[in-house]
């Protein structure tokens, strides 16, 4: 799998770029500000619908502009797709398959794979929770593309029935206390229902991930405790965590059974906490080395290797499908030292497609033999303009078409 065009429109610094880009390693070079990581950003969106530097989209939308457009020709297998995503300000983001409107912008989900590495990954290790849940829930979603429903609907009940908690919570007295109470042994329902079904998936990943993700931490740094993964959660049985242990636990009536029986358990701690207490948006996927958990124990460049091993795993897990992911590595090469930028190099040079942002050509393991593109910002102070063009001369293909009709202005 690669990207074979790239187009934006109001995305970022980008007020309009064209790229044409090939198969095989392209490393786009700049100092920070001049737009580098927006165009790979850019291909990650198409991939998660989501950035991995901000949690919303209305920052990736030009300073001025009411609407962004992101677009990318995917070649899999012989076969090219076109998708398109309209980020709006105000109003709901559209998407567009082969030029045609889809209803849903998750309906592109699939298309495009990518495993994106960058600075920010270090959260993965040393952040909360909730940067460990998106990781699993956007690797599960791309290898089961329907589980963005699933979230979208289990994200709405779960507001819903905070919301009643809430609610109930403060009129104990009530008359209507009775039909809150009924009212939210539906919601229950609903949330065990669609919680089961994201649960088995993130189960089912952990246990497929350990042994890539295993063996990828072992290469990056041998003399290092060894490394593993288990799913956290204060409601499951134990033996259904460890994936080192346990079958792979994949019956989802068994686990809505769990959630409904648990959420019957905690409904007086709810209601008198007014927050939702069971569930995968309290779970969390713990990292261990040796014996000791990586958050608070591991030094920083253990931290930063089992960050890389995580994103190494997940493309590992996602080519045994039979395709390889785009993999792009954001700026990272300059922040690991030379056995982590071997193994990286390793990886990357098997891969279909590897994007690359660098500020300098140094900072780019010469084994990679990666094609190098310019990136700078042209135009006055309040009119910046980002553009693409060769440096260093074409190698490994041929890029005519990479500078041209790239910034306006």
């Amino acid at each position: 799998m690669y990207v074979r065009a790239l187009s934006l429109l109001d995305f970022r610094s980008w007020e309009r770029a064209e790229l044409e880009l090939p198969p095989g390693r392209t490393t786009f070079l700049g100092s920070n500000g001049n737009g580098k990581t927006n165009l790979v950003e850019a291909i990650g969106y198409l991939s998660t619908l989501g950035s991995h530097r901000v949690s919303a989209d209305a920052p990736l939308i030009r300073m001025g502009a009411q609407r962004a457009r992101i677009g990318a020709t995917v070649v899999n297998t012989g076969r090219e797709l076109r998708i398109d995503m309209e980020l709006n300000q105000g109003t709901a983001n559209k998407a567009q398959i082969n030029r045609s409107p889809v209803r849903r912008p998750r309906e592109i989900l699939g298309i495009l794979h990518t495993v994106l590495f960058a600075p920010e990954d270090l959260s993965l290790v040393r952040g909360d929770p909730s940067e460990r849940r998106r990781f699993l829930d956007e690797l599960a979603t791309a290898r089961l593309p329907r589980l963005a429903g699933v979230r979208a609907d289990y994200d709405k009940v779960l507001r819903q029935r905070s919301a009643l908690l809430k609610t109930a919570g403060r009129n104990a007295r009530s008359s209507s206390r009775g039909t809150e109470l009924s009212t939210l042994d539906v919601w229950d329902g609903h949330l065990a229902a669609h919680g089961a079904v994201l649960l088995a998936q993130r189960l089912r990943l952990v246990h497929e991930l350990y042994p890539h993700l295993a063996q990828a931490y072992g290469s990056i740094a041998p003399e290092s405790r060894p490394a593993s993964i288990a799913y956290r959660s204060g409601y499951l049985p134990m033996e259904f965590q460890d994936p080192a242990r346990s079958p792979q636990p994949d019956d989802e009536e068994q686990l809505e059974a769990i959630l409904l029986r648990e959420l019957g358990n905690a409904r007086q701690k709810e209601l008198e906490r007014g927050v939702c207490l069971i569930g995968p948006h309290r779970d969390d996927l713990e990292l261990m080395l040796g014996s000791a958990p990586a958050k608070g124990f591991a030094s920083h460049g253990e931290s930063w290797s089992f960050a890389l091993a995580l994103r190494l795993g997940a493309f590992e897990l996602l080519r045994t499908a039979g395709t390889d992911p785009v993999l792009i590595l954001d700026d990272v090469f300059a922040e690991l030292d030379r056995r982590r930028r071997t193994a990286l190099a390793a990886v990357a040079a098997t891969a279909e497609q590897v994007l690359i942002t660098a500020a300098v050509p140094e900072d780019v393991p010469p084994e990679l033999d990666a094609n190098p593109l310019r990136v700078e910002t042209t135009g006055e102070a309040d009119r910046r303009t980002s553009r693409v063009s060769e440096a260093c001369g074409t190698i490994g293909g041929d890029h005519s078409h990479a500078g041209e009709d790239v910034a306006d202005g």
